[in-house]
């Protein structure tokens, strides 16, 4: 697998060539519009399968399976559009692998309304599946926003592990300080809310809990400790793991990154897999900044293995762009968000050139609105994409998350298809 970026000049038919590749593969592989011309400085993933094979007359998808010794959820996995398909037609050429170079968890967050197309499409990626569906709320409550049923059978099917994630945010993500700290010091709630949680994993057939620590700090530390122990002991007991997000939240300074050294010792003692992640929203009130930092992710890295052991260790990627409008003034100034696809289509419709902060391994690009308004967009590609997988491998790390799968990104799952095996567990 490489990473091309486009040149003046360049075109689908172009690039396909110059790797030996049909222009099908090339459009299907990075979700490309063949009637768009492609933008100055976008990355595009180039991979080669290790085998394929070519439909002939009443073949089927288990059939071709069985044929090559593999599960038809990794013939869907490489060969997405089939999501898309009732039926193979002769001719279809099917990818039956890749060559890997390792092993990961994959993990991705979604809420219960998440179109069910791009559902189906994304979980033969998918070790875990986290489901954003509850809020912590007074006295140990839970509130609960929607149906989940459907979602957690779908990812059952798939063999995927479906997660309950539990956090002190709305589904929107509006946070809640009062709620988290009367949980945190209160032990009458916290049983009750224990025994809420538990209630849910057997009613509704969750694999187990994902518990997202948002506020953790120094300071709160030990509180967190105690309730996580507390929470991990009882459902261990009745046979559900405990997975723990957790957002660092590192403040600025003077454009460097600085994360609370947080011993995080006794979480990793209960946790079976830590995943390190910040959730994005629709829409950031702090100035123009990468989306991410490849330098400062690693940093964090350095200093949480002290504590955690890497192979429990899953690092978040938030597949999303922001869209400043400069001069940024807080408060003042809009800021808005957008997918892959959408910046690519910013880009091109404005005649910018997308350019590549090394420092941070994140692409960035200038326009102009309405001739006057300047705008400033940040966001995450392929090549940010395989920079973070860079680091799991060179660290040994479990795995990524992402935040979030409602939109479907052939890139990003290209990318891991074509390098790693997918862990399942059920």
């Amino acid at each position: 697998m490489e990473i091309y970026v486009v040149q003046p000049g360049d075109t689908i038919q172009l690039i396909a060539e110059k790797f030996g590749l049909t222009v099908e593969k090339l459009i299907q592989d990075n979700g490309l519009d063949p009637s768009e011309y492609l933008v100055i400085g976008q990355s595009i993933v180039i991979a080669y399968p290790q085998q394929v094979y070519t439909v002939k007359e009443g073949d089927t998808l288990s059939g071709i399976a069985n044929s090559f010794n593999v599960s038809t959820i990794q013939l869907l996995a490489s060969n997405p559009y089939l999501s898309d398909r009732e039926y193979l037609y002769p001719g279809d050429t099917i990818i039956i692998s890749y060559n890997k170079k390792g092993k990961i968890i994959t993990h991705g967050n979604t809420v219960p309304y998440i179109h069910r197309d791009i559902l189906k499409k994304t979980l033969p990626h998918l070790t875990y599946l986290s489901v954003l569906n509850f809020t912590a709320s007074t006295e140990g409550e839970i509130i609960s926003y929607y149906d989940d049923t459907e979602i957690i059978q779908l990812a059952k099917a798939y063999g995927v592990a479906p997660l309950m994630l539990l956090t002190t945010l709305t589904i929107t993500g509006e946070t809640n300080f009062r709620v988290a700290f009367d949980i945190l010091l209160n032990e009458e709630y916290q049983n009750s809310h224990i025994e809420n949680i538990l209630n849910i994993l057997k009613t509704k057939g969750y694999y187990g809990l994902n518990f997202s620590l948002e506020y953790i700090s120094i300071s709160n530390l030990k509180f967190y400790e105690s309730f996580f122990a507390k929470v991990a002991n009882r459902l261990n007991g009745e046979g559900y793991p405990v997975f723990l997000t957790v957002n660092p939240q590192p403040p600025m300074d003077n454009n460097n990154v600085n994360y609370e050294e947080i011993d995080y010792s006794i979480l990793n003692q209960w946790a079976q897999n830590i995943i390190f992640m910040s959730y994005e929203w629709a829409a950031r009130i702090t100035p123009p900044s990468p989306v991410s930092s490849i330098n400062s992710i690693e940093r964090f890295l350095n200093y949480a293995l002290r504590y955690i052991p890497a192979d429990k260790i899953t690092i978040g990627i938030a597949t999303i762009g922001y869209d400043w409008e400069l001069p940024f003034v807080l408060g003042t100034s809009n800021v808005g968000s957008m997918a892959l696809e959408q910046a690519y289509n910013l880009a091109r419709d404005t005649g910018a050139t997308i350019k590549y902060d090394e420092a941070s391994q994140t692409p960035y690009f200038f326009y102009t609105l309405n001739g006057n308004i300047q705008h400033l967009v940040w966001f995450i590609n392929s090549k940010s994409i395989n920079a973070t997988l860079e680091l799991v491998s060179k660290y040994n790390l479990a795995g990524i998350s992402v935040w979030n799968i409602t939109i479907f990104n052939p890139e990003l799952w290209l990318i891991i298809d074509s390098q790693y095996e997918v862990n399942k567990v059920i």
